[in-house]
């Protein structure tokens, strides 16, 4: 039986997912900001869940309709089939939101839709109490222009919440996000990775498990494995073949360095958790020092955005270090994101594309850095290589 299915994103996103919901093979119906619309089956689901890098949660649609009033949400909530999920004794919360809709209070909505479903499940049913002492159905609406959107979270937890992470530094890059960078970046085996403000290793874990092909809800779990309509052989063989898809001979290697060497204790056991610490060469090393080696490479990174580390002028004063320094790098690629809309001009570098993205809630640019630079200030601005100082691999 065919399923509308919902991938939620952050906004900027929505291209990436869209991509692997068709490496998935699998068909997209829509795309709107912060969420991709496709089409699946009940196979699909721990497929979409296990697989997505760069999506938030992944939803069943039971049904959109328009909603301009209370009355047409109850009447438009009421047809659709819940039965068909929740069973008698299962909870089914309800949250949502409203966008650009005349039914603006989201309180009000979470009621309405609530006394729907009890309605269509009491004439079903035939009882006039429910326990919810069962499976969560966690339905959330999305009101938008006035057409309502009724769903069921399969996720459970948020998807950018891998497992190997329990504890970061003190600005974490969401792992999607730092996903959808090294997506972006393409990290290959005959290309070194090197993020030299890596924290906690996001960045370099998410390349590294791309890299090697392992899928980033391989070793959690997700609201859909309790469901009566997603029995466990479902999540069983949607594991069993992520697993049989990982690279175990992958050549692939990055440099995951960081000024804090307090911190890289913690960035290796990330990447134990993860599965990549044989790709990762975890070492202390301030950004502004970093020197191009005599092979392919690419920089991914996430400086301090003043914002919530450090003060604004120090910020802005590294950002100009880094553009002096990370010259010698050329002709490596290099992806830098903050939250500087002026990045360019203290780099000293114009920037080959910027795409706007979010840091959870804060509004960030992506600046790519792809094209070599001029040739008359290339050679004599390039370090023909050596090995990073203070290496202390962490293999």
């Amino acid at each position: 039986m065919k399923l509308t299915l919902v991938a939620t994103c952050m906004f900027g996103l929505e291209k990436l997912v869209g991509e692997e919901i068709d490496a998935l093979g699998l068909r997209r119906l829509d795309t709107m900001d912060g969420r991709v619309t496709f089409e699946g089956e009940e196979t699909d689901i721990p497929r979409a869940n296990i697989h997505l890098r760069c999506a938030e949660r992944v939803f069943v649609r039971l049904g959109t309709f328009p909603a301009r009033t209370f009355t047409e949400l109850f009447d438009g909530t009421k047809a659709l089939p819940w039965e068909e999920w929740i069973g008698r004794e299962d909870a089914f919360p309800v949250k949502g939101h409203s966008i650009r809709s005349g039914l603006t209070s989201v309180p009000d909505c979470q009621s309405i839709v609530k006394k729907a479903v009890v309605e269509r499940l009491h004439d079903r049913y035939g009882i006039t109490w429910f326990q919810e002492t069962g499976t969560k159905y966690q339905i959330e609406f999305f009101l938008f222009k006035d057409i309502a959107a009724l769903m069921i979270d399969t996720s459970g937890t948020a998807l950018h919440k891998r497992g190997y992470r329990p504890a970061s530094g003190a600005a974490p890059l969401r792992e999607t996000l730092a996903a959808a960078i090294a997506m972006t970046a393409r990290p290959r085996e005959d290309t070194l990775l090197w993020d030299p403000f890596c924290g906690s290793g996001t960045i370099a874990i998410e390349a590294a498990m791309i890299a090697t092909r392992r899928a980033p809800g391989l070793d959690r779990s997700f609201a859909g494995e309790a469901f009566a309509r997603l029995p466990e052989p479902l999540w069983r063989e949607a594991r069993e073949a992520a697993r049989a898809q990982i690279l175990t001979d992958s050549h692939f290697e990055a440099y995951a360095s960081d000024i804090d060497e307090d911190i890289l204790d913690l960035t290796y056991e990330n990447a134990l958790r993860a599965g990549v610490e044989n790709h990762l060469n975890i070492f202390q090393a301030d950004a502004r020092d970093i020197k191009r080696l005599d092979r392919r490479g690419t920089v991914i990174c996430n400086p301090p955005y003043g914002e919530r580390m450090g003060e604004r002028q120090e910020i802005q004063e590294l950002y100009r270090q880094m553009g002096k320094a990370f010259r010698s790098l050329d002709p490596w690629q290099i992806y830098i994101l903050t939250s500087c809309d002026r990045f360019e001009k203290l780099y000293g570098r114009q920037a080959d594309r910027v795409k706007r993205l979010y840091n959870g809630m804060i509004p960030c640019f992506l600046y790519e850095y792809y094209k070599p630079q001029d040739s008359r200030s290339g050679d004599k601005n390039r370090d023909r290589g050596g090995h990073p100082g203070n290496m202390h691999s962490k293999k």
